[in-house]
């Protein structure tokens, strides 16, 4: 049985960052400064968010010799209609200054 339950400030904050450009590869460090949430909530988040196939993860080469590849992240279909259904009827009204 699946649990019908609103998504949390946090999962609304991290859709609204990641639907604001869909097809783009998002990095999780990108993420935290974008958002304001904290590493102990946002890689839990994503891997939950990836899990039930709202989020595909990837691991991108790195764009610099040397360096190594990084984990990224982006919205699938399935994400795009749930952050759709998600999102406020208004614009989104969380901020960074939420979750101080």
């Amino acid at each position: 049985m699946t649990r019908n339950r609103r998504p949390s400030k946090q999962m609304v904050l991290l859709l609204e960052a990641l639907s604001a450009h869909a097809q783009q590869w998002r990095h999780g460090y990108d993420l935290m400064k974008e958002t304001g949430l904290l590493s102990g909530t946002l890689y839990p988040l994503l891997i939950r968010m990836t899990d039930q196939g709202l989020v595909e993860a990837e691991w991108l080469e790195p764009e610099h010799p040397g360096r190594p590849a990084r984990h990224a992240y982006r919205l699938t279909s399935a994400g795009v209609a749930f952050a759709r259904m998600a999102a406020p009827a208004g614009p989104m009204t969380f901020t960074k200054a939420a979750f101080a």
